[in-house]
């Protein structure tokens, strides 16, 4: 009888640890990230400085599914971004300048026009047949290799929204458009609803997580960035970016105080897997210091 609860013992723990999820946790990488164009300012890829031991990201800033008036287009993409700056020469000179470099565009945003830039599709099948197209052309144009997710403002219900983004970029993938994507979720019950939807469906194509911890209150404190820090990678897997935003008004932790210690204590536990930067058009003002200290960090051993 003590044998045979043994084994029944042995086999329910085995069963347990064969059919838990597998946890994900964070390892430290140098990966680098850092929005650009949004803002019209003028910056180029070229003012960025690139540090050539990391792994750069340039995400610019925004392609939306409107029109300028603006109007929903169901998943027809058009450039907000500065293009007249940030040109198609533009992506193709600053990748062949520092084969370190990648770029990726970020699709929903903020706002369109001074108007919420809403995720509003007709229908998840005419959405996902219009952005697959649309967002095909538009990154073979300008040759981009990756996409992130930066909706902010919904229409449409979460799941609507998880079959919609998790088929696109599962799309995009298969057909070989783009190497790698992310999704940029920050600390509001609405948003997180919504993305944490997508990533239990489809954690396995999102390769990054652009948290916006810059959303958080003005005055974070380092022990309070840790927190939210921990708590945001529990939640997605281990794929989160510590971020800050670089202008005067931004919130969050701010480089100025605290942000790189608190970046080193997670590099020292072994759990940075990178920083990213909102954004290179505030940056320009201020002679990219931050961008510069925030990639020493991720090189240095």
């Amino acid at each position: 009888m003590a044998t045979n609860s043994k084994i029944l013992f042995l086999l329910t723990f085995l069963a347990t640890i064969l059919l838990s999820p597998p946890l994900i946790s964070a390892q430290n990488s140098n990966h680098f990230s850092e929005y650009i164009g949004a803002q019209f300012t003028g910056v180029k890829f070229s003012d960025v400085p690139v540090n050539p031991n990391v792994d750069f990201h340039f995400i610019l800033g925004f392609a939306i599914d409107y029109t300028a008036t603006p109007t929903p287009t169901n998943g027809q993409f058009n450039v907000f971004w500065q293009s007249d700056v940030l040109t198609p020469a533009a992506v193709a000179s600053i990748k062949q300048a520092n084969p370190n470099v990648k770029v990726a565009v970020s699709i929903g945003g903020d706002t369109v026009s001074n108007s919420p830039a809403s995720f509003n599709p007709t229908s998840t099948d005419t959405w996902v047949a219009n952005a697959v197209s649309s967002l095909t052309a538009l990154i073979q144009q300008y040759n981009l290799d990756g996409i992130d997710i930066d909706y902010e403002h919904f229409t449409g219900d979460a799941a609507t929204f998880t079959d919609c983004i998790g088929q696109l970029i599962t799309t995009l993938k298969n057909n070989g458009v783009i190497s790698f994507a992310s999704i940029a979720p920050f600390d509001d019950p609405q948003v997180q609803s919504y993305y944490q939807a997508l990533w239990a469906q489809y954690s396995g194509v999102i390769d990054y997580v652009n948290f916006q911890f810059y959303a958080y209150a003005a005055g974070t404190t380092e022990s309070q960035f840790l927190s939210y820090f921990d708590t945001q990678a529990s939640t997605y897997g281990g794929k989160v970016l510590a971020s800050f935003a670089s202008a005067s008004t931004g919130g969050g932790l701010s480089p100025a105080n605290g942000f790189f210690d608190a970046c080193n204590t997670l590099k020292s536990q072994g759990k940075l897997p990178g920083i990213f930067v909102f954004s290179a058009d505030d940056s320009k003002s201020e002679g990219f210091e931050y961008e510069i200290q925030a990639q020493a960090l991720l090189a240095g051993a």
